[in-house]
């Protein structure tokens, strides 16, 4: 018996990116829109499209995410953010592979925008889970980067989305800023030795694993800025975190 297969993807006022990350979902049987509250032309998009839409005040990363899912009738869920597209090698390859599927879920292969330009060919992806069947795979609870988990076998599978990142350094350096205060809650409470020790070392390995790892060096100054900037919120994440266990030590 065939798969059935749903696109699945929230959104709040994604009308400049919705139109290819829902085009790229056509092929599927159907596709669901979770919104938030959208007041641009997200809502018409997704009718354009022939979405199915629903509407909730945003409940987190993770559970926004897995009421979308909740939301679906298919087998299979191919969960994309708004901002993303799955190329046309990338459908190709999940139709030929859910033919006859191996696995309960498959990390896919996502191209980041680096401010003004595509990567070059030879830069390394980053591959997330982004594909699995619904009864086995649920979002996890991790604060600001809440992805899916499976309860079964995982395979890399070479169907290629692309991300459209922040078109300017500010913008980047703001979300930066947003999600590395998201994260100081879930990460309070370790030890002030450890996260010291993360806070030195980390930011500059964190930008050796892109620029060189990855091979971000090959985009010229799109790549520096794009590892420089995760070196940066790499330092962030921790120093907000060492911070806040400062100041609840001064208290107690």
């Amino acid at each position: 018996m065939r798969c059935r297969l749903s696109g699945v993807v929230t959104t709040l006022d994604n009308a400049s990116t919705l139109e290819d990350c829902l085009a790229s979902l056509a092929f599927c049987d159907e596709i669901v829109v979770l919104d938030s509250g959208s007041s641009d032309a997200t809502l018409a998009i997704a009718a354009r499209h022939g979405a199915r839409t629903a509407s909730q005040a945003f409940a987190g990363y993770g559970p926004q995410k897995q009421a979308a899912i909740g939301l679906a009738s298919g087998d299979w869920i191919l969960l994309l953010d708004a901002d993303e597209h799955l190329t046309a090698a990338g459908r190709s390859a999940i139709e030929r592979e859910l033919a006859a599927p191996r696995a309960d879920g498959y990390r896919l292969p996502r191209r980041e925008w680096l401010f003004w330009r595509w990567p070059h060919s030879a830069t390394r992806a980053n591959w997330q889970l982004r594909l699995f069947r619904k009864a086995t795979g649920r979002m996890n609870d991790v604060p600001v980067h809440a992805a899916p988990e499976v309860a079964g076998r995982v395979l890399d599978l070479d169907a290629p989305f692309r991300h459209y990142g922040e078109p300017r350094l500010a913008d980047r350096v703001d979300k930066v800023n947003r999600y590395s205060s998201g994260l100081v809650e879930h990460k309070r409470g370790r030890r002030p030795r450890f996260i010291a020790l993360r806070l030195l070392f980390y930011p500059g390995a964190a930008f050796l694993k892109l620029y060189l790892g990855k091979r971000y060096f090959l985009n010229g100054w799109a790549g520096f800025f794009a590892a420089k900037t995760q070196s940066f919120y790499a330092f962030l994440k921790y120093a907000k975190v060492l911070e806040a266990a400062r100041q609840d030590a001064s208290r107690e």
